[in-house]
């Protein structure tokens, strides 16, 4: 079945850790089985190939890169100024651009390159190794936006959805482990996203910052890699109220497949995921929440994150590639999922939520 993958950390795998992603995941890890610079070293699982075979045809591809504030250690951080984090950023998108001009990807713009990108990958006739796998391009942590000015640039190139925080401080917005509002400047861009149409990304806000940025955005908002606070009680979960609020708004959520977002007590870096039983099957445990807390399946959809500065040492035990995700059909159909509900979590709610984005 045809998949959308709402979060995937692409070009910066690319550009900071240097992987060629027009090969297999399994060629990635040979190319990398002797290096010890990163501590996902030879465990990734994204590449192109991948994708393809997991019948995974459009995807969110981010950029991202952070303004250094004593967090150098964070994903996307060691930039000493938002200048240079900016720089980071166009670097990234030169890849996309590169991969375009290979054949190998394509952007999704608008209501239109979408459907008839979606139709391509609809037509069975046509093998899957010779599609390009679509992106639409959203920035994760708006830190790189040197001023407001910077926004409208990046919509002129294609940006077309925004996460105003990751973690940590942030110039326009506070994030994962923190609380409290937006900045003044995080007011302002959140304004002025909604005057250019992008989508606002309310994944990695505070709980003060979430509730600020829903009510000064009055445009379609999705949280693209998210799981429920109710089964892991943490900051970076979403509330049964928050979940309300963006189903209220028509919004999708999608499961985040990172393992310490999936079970609690888990610890990044140092867990492992077989002694946590953390498998794909978990993930469903998070969909059923949001199922019963909305009375239907028009909600929740993936947003795997996978590749997102961790492998498979923090990925679910069962998955080895992104291509796996197809196994989501079987354990979804056991725990009692009809099709049309598979067929709304794997890609008509996000197409759904794209269409009425870009009408």
């Amino acid at each position: 079945m045809f998949i959308i993958d709402a979060h995937l950390d692409m070009a910066l795998n690319a550009i900071e850790w240097n992987r060629d992603y027009r090969l297999s995941a399994h060629q990635i890890r040979e190319l990398e089985a002797d290096m010890t610079d990163k501590i996902d070293r030879a465990k990734g699982t994204v590449s192109l190939p991948d994708l393809r075979r997991g019948n995974i045809g459009l995807v969110v591809a981010t950029q991202i890169a952070r303004f250094n504030q004593s967090n150098g250690n964070l994903p996307g951080a060691g930039w000493n100024s938002p200048e240079q984090a900016w720089a980071m950023t166009q670097a990234q998108r030169a890849w996309y651009e590169t991969m375009v001009d290979a054949g190998e990807m394509v952007q999704i713009l608008d209501r239109a390159t979408l459907d008839s990108h979606v139709a391509l990958w609809l037509d069975e006739t046509i093998p899957n190794e010779t599609k390009p796998v679509g992106y639409i391009l959203s920035l994760e942590g708006a830190d790189s936006l040197v001023n407001l000015s910077y926004l409208e640039k990046a919509y002129n190139y294609g940006l077309r959805a925004l996460g105003p925080a990751h973690y940590s401080t942030g110039r326009y917005a506070p994030g994962t482990g923190l609380s409290g509002p937006l900045t003044d400047q995080g007011r302002e861009l959140v304004k002025e996203m909604d005057r250019l149409g992008i989508i606002l990304d309310a994944t990695h806000l505070t709980d003060e910052g979430f509730t600020e940025a829903l009510s000064l955005y009055k445009g379609p908002v999705w949280a693209s890699h998210h799981n429920c606070r109710a089964l892991v009680p943490h900051q970076r979960q979403l509330t049964d109220d928050q979940i309300r609020q963006l189903t209220e708004r028509g919004g999708v959520i999608g499961g985040c497949f990172d393992a310490w977002m999936m079970k609690p007590g888990f610890t990044q870096r140092v867990s492992n995921p077989t002694e946590f039983d953390i498998t794909l099957e978990t993930i469903i445990d998070h969909y059923d929440h949001i199922c019963q807390l909305t009375g239907n399946s028009q909600h929740i959809a993936i947003g795997s994150d996978l590749d997102g500065t961790y492998g498979i040492e923090q990925s679910p035990s069962d998955l080895d590639t992104i291509a796996d995700l197809q196994t989501l059909t079987g354990l979804l159909t056991k725990r009692g999922y009809s099709q049309e509900d598979i067929e709304n979590i794997f890609h008509k709610n996000w197409l759904r939520f794209l269409r009425n984005a870009w009408h």
